[in-house]
């Protein structure tokens, strides 16, 4: 999608630069009036396509995607890896899952301990003579 199809599908004129907040406003505007939900049975494909392209020049214009702008270049590879190339960005997903692991760990140690312990409390308040029971 070109930029001047993007901003006259939200309704600004063709050479204008708009603001995110204008932006988002448009497309908050758009979608309320193009919404399939609102349309019967059989003008919902055509809403949804309407909808689609309304979505995508919204995307457009918040991105700042412009030919030969840097700032979507470098916004592309962060949105698509994490992290951008040029300050070193490596896939690192064992430093994202260590948490997670000790997280995991740690509650099933403690609720282990916690049985365990009212276990040992449950069989010294009613003791079995019961050979065959633990």
């Amino acid at each position: 999608m070109q930029g001047d199809e993007a901003r006259i599908l939200l309704g600004f004129s063709p050479g204008s630069r708009p603001s995110p907040s204008q932006v988002k406003e448009a497309y908050k505007r758009k979608v309320w009036d193009s919404h399939p939900d609102l349309f019967p049975a059989h003008q919902k494909s055509q809403a949804e396509s309407k909808f689609k392209l309304i979505s995508e020049a919204y995307s457009f214009l918040l991105s700042g995607a412009r030919r030969g702008d840097s700032h979507s270049a470098s916004y592309e590879r962060v949105v698509r890896r994490g992290v951008p190339v040029s300050q070193g960005g490596r896939r690192n997903h064992a430093l994202i899952k260590l948490p997670f692991l000790f997280l995991i760990l740690g509650t099933v140690s403690l609720g282990g301990l916690n049985v365990s312990r009212a276990y040992k409390k449950q069989k010294e308040a009613y003791p079995s003579h019961n050979p065959f029971l633990p």
